[in-house]
């Protein structure tokens, strides 16, 4: 039910006016979302670099429906890695090939793709596949490894998935491929004949692919918010006398800020994905509605974020 009456929200054009409009709305919306303009986006990135943290923009859209608007998409990836050169701030960007026409031409899509990383390697940065719900996996993952990884490979990564049978095999792949990979959990809704249902193997799961990327893999991207998984990362790595420099942390915006600043305080290297764009509201709603226990998580970091500051300036008082 609430699954239902979230991605009904989202769609609800009158209720998005409204929202944007609403002070409070605004004020939620802003913790994860860094502001809709690239200018907002610049200031927030800015801002996690001086905390010691870098970014991976995202812009956030419709999914494109013609040729016309993903070109548009395409042309503001360009305009985006052009203003990071020029601003000198530390940051790459993330896309989702559907946003690059993938649902209106694959053909067309490429093309655009080659548009986005012919400049990030003009600009010597990176860009990151998203990866979407299981109907795209196989056709993002054939055209990264076939189309796109071959002419781009130093600037081109994918993102792979804990939740799906499928990931322990892709990620071989992947180290097979010397190709980077950001490892996450999974946020859609998926089938029990797809996914795992239990969030236990998930987590086994997650695991089991971090270790295998952290001794094996190329500067793995390992996303996750769950303190027992990053504590298991420590622990791994130290044990395999893997160095800080090997990997990174991910999380996202709005997202434990405290832990992010104890990462990087340990000498961890942190990376804080950063969406941006005037389509906000329906990005929130659709990511609480694709799970909703992700209502819960996003409150219940924001509670666990301020208890943690406050256990920290105890700490400090009483030294």
């Amino acid at each position: 039910m609430l699954r239902g009456a979230l991605l009904y929200l989202s769609e609800q054009q009158q209720v998005f006016k409204f929202v944007r409009k609403n002070r409070l709305a605004r004020g939620f919306a802003n913790r994860f979302v860094a502001g809709e303009t690239l200018d907002t986006a610049i200031a927030a990135v800015r801002a996690l670099n001086a905390r010691g943290i870098t970014a991976s923009l995202d812009l956030l859209g419709e999914s494109v429906h013609n040729e016309s608007e993903a070109r548009v998409t395409a042309k503001q990836y360009v305009e985006m890695l052009d203003r990071i050169a020029a601003e000198g701030v530390d940051s790459n960007v993330s896309l989702k090939l559907t946003a690059m026409g993938l649902d209106v031409s694959e053909e067309l899509c490429l093309r655009l793709m080659d548009e986005v990383l012919g400049r990030a390697r003009d600009h010597g940065t990176f860009v990151r596949i998203d990866m979407e719900s299981s109907a795209y996996t196989q056709r993002t993952l054939d055209i990264f490894e076939h189309r796109l990884f071959p002419a781009f490979r130093e600037h081109v990564g994918i993102v792979l998935q804990s939740y799906l049978y499928r990931t322990m095999a892709d990620v071989e792949a992947a180290i097979r491929m010397r190709a980077r990979v950001r490892l996450c959990k999974g946020a859609y809704k998926e089938p029990d004949a797809v996914a795992f249902p239990d969030k236990k193997d998930v987590d086994d799961s997650y695991i089991r692919a971090m270790r295998l990327l952290l001794t094996r893999g190329n500067y793995p991207g390992i996303a996750t918010h769950d303190e027992a998984i990053i504590n298991e990362v420590k622990r791994f790595a130290l044990e395999q006398g893997i160095s800080p420099g090997r990997f990174e942390f991910q999380m996202l915006y709005g997202v434990r800020r405290d832990l992010q600043d104890q990462l990087v305080d340990e000498g961890y290297r942190m990376r804080v994905y950063v969406p941006f764009g005037t389509q906000w509201y329906p990005y929130l709603m659709r990511r609480l509605a694709e799970r909703p226990a992700n209502v819960a998580f996003l409150t219940g970091s924001v509670m666990r974020e301020m208890l943690g500051g406050l256990s920290r300036r105890r700490r400090r008082a009483r030294h």
